[in-house]
Formats: C-alpha cells, sequence, structure tokens
C-alpha cells in the first residue's frame, strides 16, 4: 500500500470513527430516557480511532473534527438563532459555528494529545490502563475549566433524564457526571478489545477489571441516587407550603413590534396582557409571590426617562398595592447613567407601604447585551448596531422578600444566562438562599432545542443546591423544578399561559457542590498536569548507570 493510500485509509478510518460518536451524542443530547444507557458508549467508536493515532497532527485532528460534529449535532440550531438575531445568511452562521466549534470544545483536542502521549509512554503493567483513563478523563473535565465555553455544556448533562444518576450533580455538578461518563466509555472499549485479543476462552477474565471499574461507576451512581432521593423525602416533610403565580404571556420581539406599533403601545399591550393573566391567577389562588419574565417591563423602573414611564410605575406600584401581593418581574434599574438588567421586587411593607428592592444581572451574555470597555467602539457598535449597553452588575446576591402572609423568603435570584453557571449559584445558596427565582428570555430560539437544554441546565443548579426552583420566562419553557431536578410543572415553549405552582419544601441537605462551590474542574486540571508530568520528571530525576 503506497504512503497515500495509508494516509486516505487513515483518515476515512477518522471520519468513521468522529460520525459515529456524533450519532451516538445527538442521541444522547435528545435528553430522553431511553437514550440514558448511550452515555456509557458515545465515546467508544472515537476511542477506537484515537488508539490507532500515529502524530499529534492526527490527535489535534481526531479532537477538531468531533468538536465540530458535537456542535452541529447538539448545537446546530443556534445557527438559526444567530441569523434571526443579527441578519447574516444562515450559511454564513453555519459556517461561524463550525469554524468556532473546535475552539469551544477545545476539551476533544486536549483529551485525544493527552491519550496520544499516554499511550506513547513506557508502559508499567496493569497500571498503564488506569493510568491512560483517569488521566484523560482528568484533562477532558480540567479543560473544560480552563478553556469556558459559551453555553456551559458538559456531556454529563445526558445524564438529566436518569432521575437516580443526576443525583450526583450535588457533589461535583454535571461535569462530575461528565467525569463519569468518560471513564465509563474507556473501560467499555478495554472491556471489548480484550474480549476481542484474547478469544472466548481468555477474554472475559482479561476483560474483568473494566468491567469491574464500569459496574462500579453505574452502581456507585444510581446506589447514591436512590440514598439522596430518600434524604429529600425525609427532609421534606411538613414543611409550609409557598405557592407563586407564574406568567408567561409569550410576548416577544419587542423591538419589532415597536417599530410597527410605537413603543408606548407595546408596553402598554404588555402591561395590559400581563395584568389579565395575573388577576385570573389571583381571583382562583390565594398567591404567596407573583412573577413576570425577564425584561418584562422594557424600559427602567423606578427612575423614568418621561411622562409615560412615570406614569406605567405608578400602575405597577398600583397594582401591587390593590392586590397587597409582592411582584417580582424583570426590568430596567438605572445608576449615574449605568443601565443594567435587573429583576425588581415590590410589596406591602409592615405600614402600608410599598417597599422595592433589585436584583442587578452580573452575567452578561457577550456582545448582545453587554460589550466588555477593552474592545468597545464606535467602530464596533456601528458594524454590530445589535450589541447591548448594558453594565454588569456586583455578582452573587440574595434577594430577601416577605411574602403575602408577611413570611420571610431569601432568593437566589437569576437572570437567563447566570442559571448555567453552577458557582454563581452555589455561591447565592452559600449566602443563605432558599429558593432559586429564575426570570429569563429564550424567545430568540423559540421552537428549537434550546430552550428545553436551557431548562435543563437550570434543574442542575437545583440539585447541585438542593434548593427548589421556579422559573419564569416570556415565551417558554416555564418551570417549577424540584430540589431533585424533576420539572414538577412546565408552560410549553411558544405558550400564553399564567399557572399558580406549589413549591415543594426545601430539604435544607448541605451538598458538596455548595460548601466547596465548583471545585471538580479545577482539581481536575492540576491532577492532570501531575499524573502527565511526573513519570517524566521521575526519569530525568534517576541518577545514570
Amino acid at each position: 500500500m503506497t504512503v497515500g493510500a495509508a494516509r486516505a485509509k487513515r483518515l476515512a478510518t477518522l471520519l468513521l470513527g468522529v460520525a459515529g460518536t456524533t450519532a451516538l451524542i445527538w442521541l444522547l443530547g435528545l435528553m430522553e430516557a431511553r437514550w440514558v444507557a448511550v452515555g456509557w458508549v458515545a465515546l467508544v467508536p472515537w476511542l477506537m480511532v484515537l488508539d490507532r493515532l500515529e502524530s499529534r497532527r492526527e490527535a489535534v485532528l481526531a479532537g477538531a473534527l468531533l468538536g465540530m460534529g458535537f456542535f452541529a449535532s447538539v448545537f446546530g440550531w443556534l445557527a438559526g438563532g444567530i441569523q434571526g438575531y443579527s441578519g447574516a445568511p444562515l450559511a454564513v452562521c453555519w459556517l461561524l459555528l463550525l469554524v468556532m466549534a473546535p475552539f469551544m470544545e477545545l476539551q476533544f483536542i486536549t483529551f485525544a494529545l493527552a491519550r496520544y502521549e499516554l499511550r506513547r509512554a513506557p508502559r508499567e503493567g496493569a497500571w498503564a490502563f488506569w493510568r491512560v483513563t483517569l488521566t484523560g478523563a482528568l484533562v477532558y473535565v480540567g479543560t473544560e475549566w480552563l478553556c469556558p465555553k459559551l453555553l456551559a455544556d458538559t456531556l454529563g448533562q445526558g445524564f438529566y433524564p436518569s432521575e437516580l444518576l443526576r443525583q450526583g450533580a450535588d457533589l461535583a455538578g454535571a461535569h462530575g457526571l461528565t467525569l463519569m461518563l468518560v471513564l465509563g466509555n474507556e473501560c467499555v472499549l478495554a472491556a471489548g478489545k480484550a474480549l476481542v485479543a484474547h478469544g472466548p476462552r481468555m477474554g472475559p477474565r482479561h476483560a474483568l477489571a473494566p468491567l469491574a471499574g464500569l459496574a462500579v461507576l453505574v452502581l456507585g451512581g444510581l446506589g447514591y441516587g436512590q440514598l439522596r432521593y430518600r434524604q429529600v423525602a425525609e427532609q421534606s416533610a411538613g414543611q409550609p407550603e409557598l405557592v407563586v403565580g407564574v406568567v408567561q404571556a409569550n410576548i416577544t420581539k419587542y423591538e419589532k413590534l415597536a417599530a410597527e406599533l410605537g413603543t408606548y403601545d407595546v408596553v402598554r399591550m404588555i402591561l395590559d396582557t400581563h395584568y389579565r393573566l395575573s388577576d385570573e391567577l389571583l381571583l382562583n389562588r390565594k398567591l404567596d409571590l407573583l412573577v413576570w419574565p425577564e425584561t418584562v417591563y422594557p424600559t427602567t423602573f423606578g427612575t423614568p426617562k418621561s411622562e409615560a414611564g412615570a406614569e406605567f410605575d405608578a400602575e405597577i406600584n398600583a397594582f401591587v398595592d390593590r392586590h397587597r401581593v409582592p411582584l417580582l418581574f424583570g426590568t430596567y434599574d438605572l445608576e449615574q447613567e449605568r443601565e443594567y438588567n435587573a429583576a425588581m421586587v415590590l410589596g406591602p411593607g409592615g405600614d402600608g407601604a410599598l417597599t422595592r428592592s433589585a436584583y442587578r444581572k452580573t452575567m452578561l451574555f457577550p456582545l448582545t447585551e453587554w460589550v466588555p470597555e477593552a474592545i468597545d467602539s464606535p467602530w464596533l457598535r456601528e458594524r454590530m448596531p445589535w450589541t447591548g449597553y448594558w453594565k454588569r452588575g456586583p455578582g452573587p446576591r440574595t434577594l430577601p422578600i416577605r411574602l403575602r402572609d408577611g413570611r420571610p423568603l431569601i432568593l437566589a435570584p437569576l437572570i437567563c444566562y447566570e442559571s448555567i453557571f453552577p458557582g454563581y449559584v452555589a455561591e447565592e445558596a452559600r449566602l443563605g438562599a432558599e429558593l432559586i427565582m429564575t426570570l429569563s428570555n429564550d424567545s430568540w430560539f423559540s421552537g428549537t432545542p434550546g430552550p428545553r437544554q436551557h431548562l435543563i441546565q437550570a434543574a442542575f443548579r437545583s440539585i447541585e443546591t438542593r434548593l427548589p426552583q421556579v422559573r419564569v420566562t416570556n415565551s417558554g419553557i416555564s418551570a417549577l423544578i424540584s430540589s431533585t431536578g424533576e420539572v414538577i410543572t412546565a408552560v410549553p415553549d411558544d405558550q400564553r399561559a399564567s399557572v399558580a405552582v406549589t413549591v415543594p419544601p426545601n430539604p435544607r441537605l448541605s451538598t458538596l457542590m455548595v460548601a466547596w462551590g465548583d471545585w471538580l474542574r479545577p482539581t481536575a486540571l492540576v491532577l492532570s498536569l501531575v499524573l502527565l508530568l511526573a513519570p517524566s520528571l521521575g526519569r530525568r530525576s534517576r541518577p545514570k548507570a
């Protein structure tokens, strides 16, 4: 076989392995219970390819191709969202995503490189397999911390449909599940290779160790999940109910509506719709708290910019005063010409007057909501007119409120993008939060898998902190989430509804994620470097004969 033919064969094998893993990741990304088991074998076709690599260049190529395949299969909907937001041609948006994908999923490249180097190193007995397996998995997870992702995705999120496996996220977040998944795939591959290499007679014996490792991962994850489920049930009994009114009006594309109808008429329509939906709820249920979604009031509250704005502010105040139910809603907050995306709480005070407090969003989506001052310029604004002007808030905060009957409640407020950051939410839990309250606007990717992916990310925050969560969006998916990550009630995407949800009691269970924050990923990075470098340093330090 010629050199060119050999290269073509290796490339064809590589593409086949990438295609196989991409297809399995697509199934896992559907987030359906019937495909959870796919997670334990999803990487196997690609790992088989990595075992045959002959150079670092091939390792980089294998990682880059899988990064593109992963992003296209899981986040392909994002191309349409970018097109709708920016107006760029769809082909350009797809090209941009595919070019960026290897950098946004850099863990595939570093994993492939680390595995290539480890397999070239001298092998020392049975420990060699476990060293390659553990180091590669740690490199994978550590890279996800070293190179943060725009959408905070990780393979372990594919275990969400398993009500038991996902409970392990309170130890090390979804990335802990990713570590399990990568280790499990390595065990499956090693067992398969042992059976093939040693035949039906001796193969099972050689496959025993990796199969035992897989069993420990699977059974350990399921057993821990069962334990935590039981603890949540025991600790939640006998606590008072909390009833929250959720309003999803399904009014979207404010800028387009304002261009067609005028700003005043759009705000008038938005408020009237929310008043009506809220009145229907209040007529039928005794609510402790009423919640409207992110930026539902699309102007500054409390610092009006016009007489019309002052009238709208007064209307909202009068609405709360009339019903005597605290209202949490999304709006803008203005201070010294700095504007913030904010969650505002209006509630009746002890003396009959209304009280007001605000939380300012910190984790802003790059460019669309916020432009770093280092790159902000008239030139950039002229070429990207859709860039945002909001400023970043002060960081994780709690929001104390008083419910309708006077009971105190401490909220962990989150606005949209913030719900994908586990360390951020864990910090709010450490500050004493009793309920996660998420306001979101997912309308720019409505009709795609995006709203459900965002919902599942939010559900992991409840598992990690063991706090129930109320999630309110303008177009879906609004939801009530338990401290086990179960979506108890949901208002589908692209639907108008108002619902009263009874929040499950806070089990008040401590978790490693709350105590230590997002600890696994930096720890994995350090350990992977130690495991990668220690053997070579040890060989250099040995005295020459």
